[in-house]
């Protein structure tokens, strides 16, 4: 049996109304494949999809809110606001994991505009709401 996890919350949080991916990955680090992401959803379809699918595999599903993010600075505050939470939540005699370096697949591109990806997730709703 496998595992879903995802973020408590109470239940006026406003990301309940957000659309909700689904991360399906090996329960432990040996099977060598790539986790495969799924959605978006509601929340109550991506937990109950997520619980479906884990319920007779060794699997884990981390259902989480897609982040509709338009601009650099935001997304850096999120991946800011992570790493304080690890940094707060790590005891003080901690060690540190050896990580990879990233790598680079391409060379880097100018972000695009907050217009852009607001205009990219309008085309994205109009796909989805016309999905059968």
């Amino acid at each position: 049996m496998g595992a879903v996890v995802t973020l408590e919350l109470p239940d006026d949080a406003p990301a309940f109304d957000l659309p909700w991916i689904i991360t399906f990955g090996p329960l432990g680090d040996d099977d060598g494949w790539e986790p495969v992401v799924c959605g978006p959803y509601e929340r109550p379809h991506a937990l109950a999809l997520a619980e479906a699918v884990v319920a007779d595999e060794d699997l884990m599903a981390v259902v989480e809110p897609l982040l509709p993010h338009v601009s650099v600075d935001e997304i850096r505050g999120e991946i800011a606001a992570a790493r304080m939470a690890i940094e707060e939540a790590e005891p003080e005699d901690s060690y540190a994991v050896a990580r990879d370096e990233p790598q680079v697949m391409s060379e880097p591109h100018d972000p695009p505009e907050p217009a852009e990806i607001r205009a990219g997730l309008e085309r994205i709703a109009a796909r989805l709401s016309t999905y059968t």
